[in-house]
């Protein structure tokens, strides 16, 4: 089955009741407005913004409702339904229905066909976002606003932490990444649960979301509580500093080593060679990353730490080792130089 659009054009007179401003309420206005504001969102643009119908996306909805008219902007939605649950029909024409009440002038829902590669929840994330991606090509969006909340942050810096990732996974989630925004970074779940409460507002609670099988609902609901039970309150604040702290850092260290890149690493159609003086007198961190841009550009998966230092042994340890069959590449080391070979076939320009 193709992927569906059902798309409704919302009547202009259909505008809500407005709530009493309360803290919960100026709160997440205040969030989408300074965002909006911050990234230099100008009448006129129109901005798109993601709603499943759950209380952080609808409440991102209701407030970027407010806000954008009264600076100006257009405003549109999409809600996607990945058919992975029973009645998720339902969910997304109810979903669209409050959109409706919001004041939207336009509104989408997104049929889509979830595949299987890396698990359901990293599936579904795929079909999304080509969902949300092609329809903000289609209307020319600005910006995607995303209702991605102060505990989801604490969440992925914590996963990546259980996975021994490296700071890259551990700064978790940016504020703006290319047209993507996310307004409620530093906005607690439990506020915009109290702001749908305020505004009126009944969201979808899904129940996924209680199921203990996939990793992050366990980390959710049962180790975050726990660590702010033994540890006292403020987790997941200093989760979200940590995130913060860590990709200032890493953004000085990737500029770094996109300069490195340029001078100790020579492109060829399918393979990446690396003069071994020139990479061997650069700090370890910069060495790993500069690895990292050859990865990416081979199409290869990130390496774990392990490999990283096996490849490390052919610049610092070289006692004639014979080549390394790493995931996605080839490394070898001949002489001065060091050869990363991709084992895939690359699309014409991928290096």
């Amino acid at each position: 089955m193709a992927n569906e659009l059902f798309w409704i054009r919302i009547p202009k007179d259909a505008v809500p009741s407005r709530p009493r401003l309360t803290p919960a309420i100026a709160d997440v206005r205040r969030a989408v407005r300074e965002t909006l504001r911050d990234h230099q969102a100008v009448a006129g643009d129109l901005i798109l913004v993601a709603c499943s119908g759950g209380p952080d996306s609808l409440a991102l909805a209701a407030a970027l409702a407010f806000e954008g008219p009264r600076a100006g902007l257009k405003i549109a939605s999409i809600t996607v339904d990945h058919q992975m649950q029973a009645g998720s029909a339902e969910v997304a024409q109810q979903t669209l229905s409050k959109l409706q009440v919001l004041g939207y002038e336009s509104a989408t829902v997104a049929t889509v066909q979830v595949g299987k590669a890396g698990g359901p929840e990293a599936a579904a994330r795929e079909a999304r976002y080509l969902e949300i991606e092609n329809l903000a090509r289609l209307l020319n969006a600005k910006f995607v606003l995303l209702g991605h909340t102060l505990d989801d942050q604490a969440e992925t810096v914590l996963l990546g932490l259980a996975r021994g990732s490296g700071a890259r996974s551990l700064n978790g989630m940016a504020v703006r990444n290319g047209i993507y925004l996310r307004p409620l970074l530093r906005i607690s779940r439990e506020t915009v649960q109290k702001f749908c409460e305020d505004s009126g507002l009944q969201p979808w609670l899904d129940p996924m979301n209680h199921d203990l099988a996939y990793t992050r609902v366990k980390v959710r609901n049962v180790i975050l509580p726990m660590l702010e039970n033994e540890l006292g309150p403020g987790i997941s604040l200093a989760l979200t500093r940590t995130a913060d702290s860590l990709r200032e850092d890493d953004e000085v260290l990737s500029q770094l080593a996109n300069a490195a890149f340029s001078e100790v690493a020579r492109l060829q159609a399918t393979q990446i060679i690396f003069s071994v003086p020139r990479f061997k007198d650069l700090p370890l961190a910069i060495r790993h990353r500069v690895f990292a841009l050859a990865l990416q550009k081979l199409a290869a998966p990130e390496f774990a730490r392990v490999h990283i230092l096996a490849v490390d042994a052919l610049v610092d340890d070289w006692h004639g080792q014979k080549p390394l069959t790493l995931p996605g590449v080839r490394v070898e080391r001949t002489g001065e130089s060091i050869t990363l070979k991709t084992t895939k076939t690359l699309k014409s320009g991928a290096c």
